[in-house]
């Protein structure tokens, strides 16, 4: 089953949301808002198929202009993911 997720960054980095899905275990689909083109391409054509524990192990503490970065930002996007999917009984 698929599941949508957006998450809003809260004006702590350039880019200003994140979206991504969720199935068969992988992240999928992820669009950040705005933010450095480069930069959230290349991070979210390299996160696509990955697990979101991967994905917050490689991304996880990554700092740019100040103590987070859109990678970071993204790493906390999962981590909120998986604590609603656990909430829900639906595990990752």
């Amino acid at each position: 089953m698929r599941k949508h997720f957006d998450y809003d960054t809260g004006g702590r980095v350039c880019a200003r949301a994140i979206s991504f899905d969720y199935e068969d275990g992988v992240v999928k689909n992820i669009v950040f808002d705005r933010g450095c083109p480069g930069n959230t391409t290349g991070v979210a054509r390299l996160a696509e198929g990955r697990t979101p524990e991967e994905l917050i192990g490689m991304l996880k503490g990554v700092e740019c202009r100040g103590p987070s970065s859109c990678p970071n930002e993204f790493a906390c996007a999962l981590e909120e993911m998986l604590e609603v999917l656990n909430e829900d009984g639906q595990g990752a």
